[in-house]
C-alpha cells in the first residue's frame, strides 16, 4: 500500500533522514521504533507533506502529493503527538473537523457512529469543550478525529506519550480495534514493547537510518533490540 524509497530530509545542515526505505502492506500495523531524535516524527511528517524531502513516496502505486490536504484527500491521515485538539470546540465539533474534506453526509454520519462506538467516552462527552478533557480523553479525541477523514492509512505518532499505564493499555487495545475495522496503521511509539506487541512488522530507526527490520515477533525476541529498547540486559 505505502512505499517509501530513498527518503532524505534535511533541516539546514542536519541530515535527519538518510535514504530511508520502508513498505506498509494493506491491513498491517507497522511500527517504527527508535530513540528520541532518531527521525521517527520526521518520517511521518514527510509522508504527510509537512516537511520537504527528496526521494519517492507512493500510495497504492501512485506518487503521493507533497501538500498535506492532498495527502489527506488521497487517504493518509496523521495523528500527531501531543494530543493537539481544538481546545475551544466541543468533542463533536472536533470530530467534525476531521471530515472537513468530505461531502458524503451519509458516510460522515456512519463514521460518527463508528467513532462513538470505538470511543464510548467521547459519546458521553459529545458536547463538552475539548480543552477540559483529560489527557487520555484528548488522545481518544485526536485518534477519532483522524478516523473521521475515512483514511486508508492512519499514522499514529506517540499515542501513549504522557499517559498513565492503565490508559496506555486502553489506547493499544483501541489500536488493535482500528486494525480490525480494516484500517492500515503506521505507528511511531516510544513504548517499544507495547508497539511490538501489537504490530505485524517493525523497523528500527537510528540517527536517520533504518538499522533493522522484520516481523514484530522477531524484533521482540532479538537480544540487541531487547537491550537497546526494552530495558533488558544480555
Amino acid at each position: 500500500m505505502l512505499s517509501v524509497k530513498e527518503l532524505n530530509v534535511f533541516y539546514g545542515g542536519i541530515h535527519a533522514l538518510r535514504g530511508v526505505d520502508l513498505e506498509v502492506n494493506e491491513g498491517e500495523i507497522v511500527t517504527i521504533i527508535g530513540s528520541n531524535g532518531a527521525g521517527k516524527s520526521s518520517l511521518l511528517n514527510s509522508i504527510s507533506g509537512m516537511v520537504k524531502y527528496s526521494g519517492n513516496i507512493e500510495l497504492k502505486g501512485h506518487t503521493l502529493p507533497k501538500q498535506p490536504h492532498k495527502v489527506v484527500k488521497d487517504g493518509i491521515v496523521q495523528v500527531p503527538e501531543g494530543r493537539i485538539v481544538f481546545a475551544n470546540l466541543t468533542v463533536h465539533e472536533n470530530l467534525k473537523m476531521g471530515a472537513y474534506l468530505r461531502n458524503d453526509a451519509k458516510g460522515i454520519k456512519e463514521d460518527f457512529d463508528r467513532v462513538y462506538n470505538l470511543f464510548p467516552r467521547l459519546k458521553e462527552r459529545e458536547n463538552q469543550i475539548a480543552g477540559t478533557l483529560s489527557g487520555g480523553e484528548q488522545q481518544m479525541l485526536v485518534m477519532g478525529r483522524g478516523l473521521m477523514s475515512s483514511p486508508d492509512l492512519i499514522m499514529l505518532d506517540e499515542p501513549s506519550l504522557g499517559l498513565a499505564p492503565m490508559l496506555i493499555n486502553t489506547i493499544f487495545d483501541i489500536i488493535k480495534e482500528i486494525k480490525d475495522m480494516g484500517k492500515t496503521i503506521l505507528l511511531v511509539e516510544q513504548n517499544a514493547f507495547k508497539a511490538l506487541s501489537v504490530a505485524d512488522r517493525a523497523y528500527v530507526l537510528e540517527q536517520g537510518v533504518i538499522t533493522a527490520s522484520g516481523s514484530a515477533a522477531e524484533l521482540l525476541a532479538d537480544d540487541t533490540i531487547q537491550e537497546a529498547y526494552l530495558g533488558k540486559k544480555k
